[in-house]
């Protein structure tokens, strides 16, 4: 076991801030916790926003970022049954969320998670409690099971855990990115019909040979229209509200009568608006989805197993490549980014 270890740090946030490939010790794990040498690690818009805002977390720096990693178990500390040397795990976002309601208050949402409130794994090595880590599926490869922590698990947690999505359902899905992507296979895995949007041809295309059964361009006009046209004015039953700000009231207009909108993107913006008429008239269930627990993600893992799903990556970098996996971040990217480490 080496003594030092290679990791990527922030001492600051801004639009600017400098990633730098830092040296740390390697730590020993206490009493609960387990050493986990990271395989691979994969970024999430989120991660973009903490880099540049902080989004208000109390960051200890030099800041470790980024939430999602696969591994393998190197050491477990005193009185730790859950998992062994050698075992492959997955990380958790919100570390303590088991199952049915997060750790929080209506004064105090919950919003310990990695890569923010604790430190993040673009590290070599983590220790954590072994409550944080999950089973990493079977079928996949390291770089494939780090999207599912967060991408993968809000997509199934959206759909399946609070959705109850099913055969013969209409579901769209807003954009290409990662949370989309998983969203589109889930929601066709289940029997439902997939409508994916997106102002880029070429990635509606892939769209469809996923399993989206119509793709719509939304520079080509009113995408909320094309959707009456698709569904012969029924809307849609279950809609990804990935945009988020003012966008919302479009998603109103677009979902079907007693229908579900999980809102999960913030790309416009933080303060959601929408006409009350729809809402009023229509009674759909918004859900707000910040991710999920524990217990979800390891449903969503022996599912991944049993039907074969395939996390769509768009590129793989090596560990030394953090900074241009982030600037790839900023421009957008179908799927998910994946460093290696």
């Amino acid at each position: 076991m080496p003594k030092m270890m290679k990791r990527w740090t922030l001492d600051t946030v801004g639009i600017d801030a400098e990633l730098k490939f830092t040296e740390a010790a390697v730590p020993d794990p206490s009493p609960g916790e387990v050493l986990v040498r990271v395989k691979a690690a994969s970024l999430n818009y989120r991660d973009k926003l903490v880099r540049e805002t902080g989004m208000g977390l109390p960051l200890q720096f030099p800041f470790v970022p980024a939430s999602d990693m696969s591994g393998v178990v190197e050491v477990v500390g005193e009185g730790v049954t859950r998992f062994h040397s050698g075992d492959r795990v997955i990380s958790t976002f919100a570390p303590g969320w088991i199952d049915d309601k997060p750790l929080g208050s209506a004064r105090n949402p919950p919003y310990r998670t990695l890569g923010g409130f604790h430190p993040g794994v673009l590290s070599e090595y983590v220790a954590f409690p072994a409550d944080w880590f999950v089973s990493a599926p079977e079928t996949l490869d390291h770089g494939e099971a780090s999207t599912l922590t967060c991408a993968g698990l809000t997509a199934w947690f959206a759909l399946v855990e609070r959705g109850k999505v099913k055969p013969g359902d209409t579901v769209l899905v807003q954009g290409t990115g990662g949370v989309a992507m998983f969203g589109l296979q889930i929601a066709a895995a289940q029997g439902a019909d997939v409508i994916v949007t997106s102002g880029d041809r070429e990635k509606l295309e892939k769209a469809k040979a996923l399993g989206a059964r119509h793709g719509i361009d939304r520079k080509t006009g009113d995408w909320v229209e094309q959707v009456y046209q698709l569904t012969n004015d029924r809307g849609v039953d279950h809609i990804f509200e990935i945009v988020g700000g003012p966008h919302l009231g479009q998603s109103l207009k677009a979902v079907a009568l007693n229908g579900r909108i999980s809102l999960i993107g913030v790309f416009e913006g933080f303060d959601i608006s929408g006409p009350a008429g729809p809402l009023l008239l229509k009674s759909p269930v918004i859900q707000g989805i910040a991710v999920g627990h524990r217990r979800a993600l390891e449903d969503f893992v022996r599912a991944v197993d049993r039907i074969g799903l395939k996390p769509v990556i768009e590129h793989r970098y090596s560990f030394s490549e953090v900074p241009a996996a982030f600037d790839h971040l900023d421009r957008g990217a179908f799927g998910k980014i994946v460093v290696e480490i």
